[in-house]
């Protein structure tokens, strides 16, 4: 992953209601949730949530997909793996003491 690849991501993700999407979209899972249920689950104007989903969507961490008349929106997971990747690529100059939680986080995301 680039560097600016990876700003562009951490920038989308640096607002709490994009966050929110977020990570109810990564709860979600690969089927993803259609732009008015998730507006309803955070509780906010169809028109924030779009421009919050635009966002994201520009910086390629979700999609969406049409479904009828819905549009249905899911994480790019690859895109959000190489994100993570990216920051820990050089964790902490392989020092096992730091690094091991951080192991220890990605054995319990078990997707």
């Amino acid at each position: 992953m680039e560097m600016t690849d990876a700003v562009a991501g951490l920038s989308a993700l640096a607002h709490d209601g994009r966050l929110k999407a977020f990570r109810l979209l990564v709860r979600a899972g690969a089927e993803g949730i259609a732009a008015g249920e998730l507006a309803r689950r955070l509780e906010v104007p169809p028109n924030t949530l779009s421009s919050n989903l635009a966002i994201l969507s520009h910086a390629g961490l979700i999609e969406s997909r049409r479904a009828g008349k819905s549009v249905i929106y899911s994480v790019r997971y690859s895109d959000m793996t190489a994100l993570l990747q990216f920051l820990m690529e050089d964790c902490c100059g392989g020092s096992t003491e730091i690094c091991a939680p951080l192991r220890d986080i990605t054995l319990m995301c078990d997707c």
